[in-house]
């Protein structure tokens, strides 16, 4: 999945309450489906955290005086966009609920 997706995501803001037999029917395993929405969620927050800091970098300032600080419109907006993103854990539950994440057993394949 990349970046314009997860900004598109329909993912919910807030708290919402989940089916539990709908969440864990794909392996049939609470704590396995938990594991596998949790590291798909650490991987959607490392590519977010990698953008914005790729776009946060060009309005860098690279000066030795802290004297002058001064407010950047446009890093504002950056930051406050997505800071209104979905939380990685949302996308990753709205993700796994539309059988979009590959997950597989190893020890069921061996």
């Amino acid at each position: 999945m990349n970046m314009n997706d997860l900004k598109n995501s329909k993912a919910a803001v807030s708290t919402v309450t989940i089916n539990r037999n709908e969440f864990d029917k794909p392996t049939e395993n609470i704590y396995e489906a938990i594991s596998i929405t949790a590291k798909r969620a650490v991987q959607i927050n490392s590519e977010i955290k990698k953008e914005l800091l790729e776009k946060l970098e060009e309005f860098a300032t690279y000066s030795d005086s802290l004297e002058e600080v001064f407010e950047n419109k446009e890093q504002i907006e950056v930051s406050k966009f997505y800071e209104k993103l979905p939380k990685p854990h949302a996308m990753a539950v709205e993700e796994w609920l539309m059988d979009k994440i590959y997950h597989r057993n190893t020890e069921k394949d061996a």
